[in-house]
């Protein structure tokens, strides 16, 4: 670890009248693995949209590598190194997995650095490469999600966010991914875990945050969390209701 590369500071969005987060800060240190853990409705895709640019700040910032990126449009902060594997396993279903990675480099001019990440995504997923020519559509949901991270990794991110990669997926599926994520994170690259398990992002990751209505209820370093109290936040019981 070498200092933070991102953090937000006091982040705070609204919906009209309804306040999606409340004065949320985090630290993302280079390197390192952070998780988000938080129930459907706590503010998990709501933050991660306003440090993508796509949700407008109410109140706060964003500071990634030194630089403010709290105005900036996507594509501004994307070429920044900031990415985002979307919830869902979402691709572009009527291309190609080739062409799909290559949507994810679409801010390269470099043809070298394109081939280059290409053949980085289809190391890191055989798979990919045994269906390069094969439209997505009639990929499976690993496979889908495999195909969503590669494309992630395709502008060559200083930092990647995952969002929900167990969603829907059988558990050797996610084991094979979250291996393939721990890869991506020893070549450098920092890594974001947003996930309803809690158990899954406690073990794979250095430092955790515990979203609940919008608020930041636990944070720590993740092998010092107990599970059983972050599963009390993540349900609402007791004083996290």
């Amino acid at each position: 670890m070498d200092g933070a590369l991102m953090t937000v500071e006091g982040l705070s969005v609204s919906y009209g009248d309804f306040r999606a987060l409340h004065d949320i800060s985090m630290r993302f240190d280079r390197g390192s693995i952070v998780s988000i853990i938080g129930s459907n409705g706590a503010g998990k895709s709501t933050l991660l949209n306003a440090v993508m640019g796509i949700n407008r700040k109410l109140s706060g910032r964003v500071v990634f590598d030194g630089a403010d990126i709290t105005s900036m449009r996507t594509s501004a902060i994307v070429a920044k190194g900031v990415t985002m594997s979307p919830e869902g396993s979402s691709v572009f279903e009527d291309m190609s997995v080739h062409e799909n990675l290559l949507m994810g480099a679409y801010l390269t001019n470099s043809r070298d650095k394109r081939a280059r990440m290409t053949e980085r995504a289809y190391g890191l997923f055989p798979a990919l490469r045994e269906k390069s020519g094969q439209l997505a559509t009639f990929l499976s949901g690993g496979q889908r999600q495999m195909l969503a991270i590669a494309r992630a990794l395709m502008s060559d991110p200083k930092l990647l966010i995952c969002d929900e990669l167990s969603l829907g997926l059988a558990p050797v599926v996610v084991n094979d991914i979250y291996d393939r994520i721990l890869d991506v994170n020893e070549e450098g690259v920092t890594i974001v875990l947003v996930e309803q398990e809690v158990k899954r992002s406690l073990e794979f990751s250095d430092y955790s945050y515990v979203l609940v209505k919008g608020r930041v209820v636990i944070e720590g370093r993740s092998d010092e969390l107990s599970e059983d109290e972050v599963k009390d936040a993540y349900f609402g019981i007791n004083k996290y209701a």
